[in-house]
C-alpha cells in the first residue's frame, strides 16, 4: 500500500450549513466512508440536540465516531485524534479516498496537526480553581482566561466553565497559554490532504440555524434533555443546545426565553466555528454542495 497515493478529503463548516449531506454526496462519488469529527455526535445518548445523521443517512454511507462514546466517559480531542489517525491508516488499506468531516475545530486539529503532550496538573490545583469559580462566578473565570490567553478565548465557548477551567489549570501549571502548548511541529502525514469548506451568507446561515432549532424542539429536544438534568454538570453536556434547557429547568428564565437563547447561542457558536476555520488559508470555500462537488471532481481528475 502506497499511502502517498491516498487522499483525505476534509470537509468543514459551521453548524447547519449542510456538511452531513455534502459529505455523503462526496463519499458516494468516491465510493468510500466518512469519519466524523464532531465532539457531540460521538455521544450515543445525545441525538436530537446534536443533529446526528438520520438512520437513512447512516444507511447510505458508513460513518465512524457517531454514537461510539457515552456522556459518562472522559474522552478528549487528543484521544480522538489518536483513534482517528489509527482508523484512517486502517481504512486506507481498502480505500484510495476518505472523508473527514465535522465542525469541531479541536477534533480536526488533533487529526491533521496533532497535539502536544499536556503538562501534569499539580495536586489540588483543579479543586482550588473550581472553588474559585464557584465563589467568584463565570465572569471572573472568563476574565482570567481572556487576559492570559486571548487567542484561545476568542474561539472557545465562553459560557462553558469546564473548557475555561481546563485552560486556566494548564496556564497555572505550565506558565504557558493553551495556544502556546498547542504549537508544535505538525504531524507529517504520508497521504494527501484536501481541505474544502461550506459556508453561506450570514443571514442565510442564521435563518437555517433558527429553522433547524425549531425542528429540533418539535422533535423533542426538551424531552431528550430532561433525563440528563441530574447529571447536567457532565462535561459532555456543557454545550449549546442542552445548557440553555437546563437553565430553564432551574427556573432561570421562561420557555420562550430558553428558545430565544438556544437560537442566539447556536448562531454565536457558528460564528466561533468560522473564526477558527477562516484562519486556515488552505481551505477552499464553497456556498453550495453542487459547486463543491464540481471543484472536487476536477481537482481529483487533474492529479
Amino acid at each position: 500500500m502506497n499511502l502517498f497515493e491516498k487522499k483525505l478529503i476534509v470537509l468543514v463548516g459551521p453548524t447547519a450549513v449542510g456538511k452531513t449531506a455534502a459529505a455523503i454526496s462526496v463519499a458516494e462519488k468516491l465510493n468510500t466512508e466518512i469519519i466524523s469529527a464532531d465532539s457531540r455526535q460521538i455521544f450515543r445518548e445525545l441525538t436530537v440536540g446534536t443533529a446526528k445523521p438520520s438512520p437513512e443517512e447512516l444507511k447510505k454511507i458508513v460513518h465512524h465516531f457517531i454514537g461510539t462514546k457515552s456522556i459518562h466517559e472522559n474522552y478528549d480531542a487528543g484521544e480522538y485524534g489518536r483513534d482517528a489517525i489509527n482508523l484512517i491508516h486502517k481504512l486506507f488499506e481498502k480505500y484510495n479516498y476518505l472523508v473527514l468531516t465535522g465542525g469541531s475545530g479541536l477534533y480536526l486539529k488533533a487529526v491533521l496537526e496533532g497535539f502536544d503532550e499536556m503538562p501534569e496538573i499539580p495536586d489540588g490545583l483543579r479543586e482550588k480553581l473550581t472553588e474559585d469559580y464557584r465563589t467568584k462566578g463565570l465572569e471572573w473565570l472568563q476574565e482570567e482566561v481572556q487576559q492570559a490567553d486571548p487567542l484561545y478565548f476568542s474561539t472557545v465557548d465562553q459560557k462553558n466553565p469546564q473548557r475555561l477551567l481546563r485552560a486556566l489549570e494548564l496556564l497555572r501549571s505550565s506558565g504557558k497559554s493553551l495556544s502556546a502548548l498547542r504549537i508544535k511541529k505538525k504531524i507529517e502525514h504520508p497521504f494527501e490532504i484536501l481541505k474544502i469548506g461550506l459556508n453561506l451568507p450570514r443571514e442565510v446561515l442564521y435563518q437555517r440555524i433558527d429553522s433547524r432549532m425549531d425542528k429540533m424542539i418539535e422533535a423533542g429536544l426538551f424531552d431528550e434533555a430532561k433525563p440528563f438534568y441530574p447529571v447536567k454538570d457532565l462535561n459532555a453536556l456543557q454545550t449549546v443546545g442542552y445548557r440553555e434547557i437546563f437553565d430553564f429547568f432551574d427556573g432561570l428564565y421562561s420557555y420562550g426565553e430558553a428558545v430565544r437563547l438556544l437560537k442566539r447561542n447556536s448562531r454565536r457558536y457558528a460564528k466561533r466555528q468560522l473564526t477558527w476555520f477562516l484562519r486556515d488559508k488552505a481551505i477552499q470555500w464553497f456556498e453550495s454542495e453542487e459547486e463543491l462537488l464540481k471543484w472536487l471532481e476536477k481537482k481529483i481528475a487533474d492529479r
